[in-house]
């Protein structure tokens, strides 16, 4: 009697741990709370015992090493294991190849879940790299820059007579940055595109700052509605004549 009560005791201690080793896997054994476990110590020394103390050489009555695994992974429902439950909490071998396939699973998920970390790391630098460097594309063509410094200035004639090779700005441009003639004054300007006889098609207004030597002025344009072709930048401080420059727009 007393050896049933010890074996008895020693299978439901058994049983208990391989409830928690199923719990630490996903499935759910049992509605009850499992707070009231025996401690660490304990559960590994029970562990050794569930893993050597029920031989099934034979393996007799075993399920198959996807059914296990499917447990140990927690992808088996409690339904589909219920009637192996009781062979499980007694059979060494099983239980020895549930520990390891539950091991492994708990490798892989580590693996998944770093490689994850990593490609979340990598696609918000490669994101950030791509906006960074699509919104610089845009500026740039956006803004077209236009350098004043050499250019001869024409006053009340057509700037083709000047002889010189026009400017050129894209009908996509929304801002211009010109480098003035040198000694320009800062203050306000004027730029317009002008027609051959002096029409005007738009005009924008900036002021002009000193920088390094360079007074540069900064205006907005829509030049959508601009046909592509040859222009004057008309060019002037409020109240005085428009200094002409050869542009085309394309």
């Amino acid at each position: 009697m007393k050896c049933q009560c010890v074996l008895g005791l020693s299978f439901s201690y058994t049983w208990a741990v391989f409830q928690i080793e199923l719990l630490s896997s996903g499935l759910s054994l049992s509605t009850e709370s499992q707070s009231n476990a025996a401690d660490k110590r304990l559960l590994d020394i029970l562990r050794q015992g569930l893993a050597t103390e029920f031989p099934n050489p034979e393996r007799i009555g075993c399920p198959g090493n996807s059914l296990l695994k499917g447990i140990a992974q927690g992808k088996v429902s409690l339904t589909e294991a219920e009637p192996w439950l009781d062979h499980l909490g007694s059979c060494s071998p099983c239980f020895q190849e549930f520990k390891k396939f539950r091991s492994q699973s708990a490798i892989q998920r580590r693996r998944v879940l770093m490689l994850v970390a990593t490609a979340a790391v990598l696609l918000f630098a490669v994101g950030g790299w791509l906006l960074v460097r699509t919104r610089r594309s845009a500026e740039a063509t956006d803004t077209a820059v236009l350098d004043l410094r050499e250019r001869s200035v024409a006053r009340g004639q057509s700037p083709s007579l000047a002889g010189e090779a026009p400017l050129e700005i894209p009908r996509s441009a929304k801002h211009l940055i010109l480098d003035l003639p040198i000694g320009s004054r800062e203050g306000p300007y004027d730029v317009g595109l002008l027609t051959e006889r002096g029409d005007q098609l738009l005009r924008s207004t900036g002021i002009a700052d000193l920088h390094d030597h360079i007074t540069s002025l900064r205006v907005d344009v829509n030049l959508r509605d601009i046909r592509p072709g040859a222009y004057s930048l008309g060019l002037r401080q409020p109240s005085l004549e428009w200094n002409r420059y050869p542009i085309r727009v394309f």
